[in-house]
């Protein structure tokens, strides 16, 4: 899905109904426990998440999973196997080193594929698995952000360090900052810098629960949720594919 020119840098771009600026929540890998425990703190604050989820992953919860898009959660293209970096033990029989992108391609469509034949919804945002964007190795390497692109209105990274500027960011690679293991007072800083600068704030967890490791936890999320809706707040709290798809309209040049 290829942009229009993007309008001049000094013109903000304008959210809907006077916000100051967008927030989405995303989770990773189809976890139980996103349905298992997230969904009903979702559910009761009014949220609606974005889950970037692998088929097979699906399939451990698929009665949860089809509630979540019975609840207007948004279903997003993780990929069917997670590659990553060989430099990663648990990556080295699917690393990302390995693939051309032909066979990146693949993954691509065959997991959108399936998440549709299980779920009756066609992905339309992905998640680069452990926020990586290559394929191949030295000379070799070569980028799959225009894959991405390609077949994806968004394409969401991780472990950046900032939020997005609406009218500049790629939408093929837009920044993800981790919420996992992190206190409320650190993700409202987050929202509160976002808002103060008119941004897309994304943040990305794995596990909902107690903490541990890559887990959000679920009184931190309870308490974030209503930081965003509560009146006032001048925060639009909603999934991947509903602000990029407002971004994209409002970057187009007649």
């Amino acid at each position: 899905m290829t942009l229009d020119a993007l309008p001049p840098a000094s013109a903000p771009l304008v959210w809907p109904q006077g916000k100051r600026a967008a927030v989405s929540l995303t989770f990773d890998d189809a976890r139980p426990s996103q349905v298992d425990r997230g969904l009903g703190i979702l559910d009761a604050c009014g949220v609606r998440a974005t889950f970037y989820v692998s088929p097979g992953g699906i399939e451990q919860r698929l009665d949860g999973w089809r509630r979540a898009v019975a609840a207007g959660h948004e279903i997003g293209n993780h990929t069917l196997s997670h590659p990553c970096s060989g430099n990663f033990a648990f990556s080295r029989a699917n690393a990302l080193e390995d693939y051309t992108l032909d066979r990146m391609e693949r993954e691509l469509l065959d997991s959108s594929a399936a998440i549709e034949h299980l779920l009756g919804v066609p992905p339309t945002t992905f998640a680069y698995p452990c926020g990586q964007s290559f394929v191949g190795r030295g000379q070799d390497v070569r980028s799959y952000v225009p894959l991405v692109a390609r077949h994806f209105l968004v394409g969401r990274g991780a472990f950046n360090e900032s939020h997005n500027d609406p009218a500049f960011c790629d939408l093929a690679l837009v920044f993800g900052m981790n919420g996992d293991g992190e206190r409320f007072e650190t993700l409202r800083a987050l929202v509160d810098r976002a808002a103060a600068e008119g941004g897309w704030l994304i943040l990305f967890g794995h596990e909902i629960g107690h903490p541990g490791q890559q887990t959000t936890r679920a009184d931190v999320l309870e308490r974030l949720c209503r930081h965003c809706t509560r009146e006032g707040s001048g925060i639009w709290i909603d999934t991947v594919a509903a602000v990029g798809q407002h971004v994209a309209r409002a970057r187009r040049v007649p």
